[in-house]
């Protein structure tokens, strides 16, 4: 997940797709039970768009794996350009390919800025 992160970083699209499964889904729900999700691919060119720099993290990560599969859960935070935009929980199912571990799907809640508890992280260093 932590190179997900990192792709996503660098806003680079061949990098988000290297650890996606090709047929990897992304889905989000807010508070008010607004649902969206996406393809992987179609994420990958979402994030390679961006213009200004992007930080997700996640803390006190809960892993469970049975062969190869594997299922991580935790908070996180994302800021987009130096700045909070929400918070929540990240939900990611993974699978053991042949390449190493691949990401077959990431779901997660979206609470708005002014409701996210302070991270245990801290402030993020400036970007």
């Amino acid at each position: 997940m932590q190179q997900l992160f990192d792709a996503m970083a660098a806003r680079d699209e061949s990098a988000i797709k290297a650890v996606l499964t090709a047929d990897a889904k992304i889905a989000s729900i807010r508070a008010n039970q607004a649902m969206s999700s996406t393809t992987g691919a179609e994420f990958a060119a979402r994030i390679a768009a961006a213009k200004e720099p992007l930080l997700e993290r996640m803390w006190q990560p809960r892993v469970l794996i049975e062969g190869g599969m594997a299922t991580l859960w935790a908070a996180y935070d994302f800021h987009r350009g130096g700045t909070l935009t929400h918070c929540g929980v990240d939900s990611v199912t993974m699978f053991e390919a042949a390449g190493g571990w691949k990401i077959s799907g990431v779901y997660f809640t979206v609470v708005e800025a002014a409701k996210c508890p302070p991270s245990p992280l801290g402030p993020p260093a400036a970007q």
